[in-house]
């Protein structure tokens, strides 16, 4: 039952990426928090984005560090 939950974390967040990555752009930009070159940077928004990612990259390790499932 909790690799469903996971998968469906992981599953989640990454549509999720996957449309930020169509868009280009979404809501919550924010303020540019690093500039990385003319019209590129790190904004306030991003954390967001990263925080999701960090999620994401948990829940695949517990999915994937855990034995076979058992059965019953």
């Amino acid at each position: 039952m909790r690799r469903r939950v996971y998968a469906g974390v992981v599953g989640a967040v990454l549509t999720g990426f996957a449309f930020l990555l169509l868009t280009g752009r979404y809501l919550t930009d924010g303020p540019v928090l690093v500039r990385l070159g003319d019209g590129h940077g790190l904004h306030a928004g991003d954390l967001v984005v990263i925080a999701g990612w960090l999620v994401a990259m948990t829940a695949l390790v517990l999915l994937t560090s855990r034995g076979p499932s058992r059965r019953s």
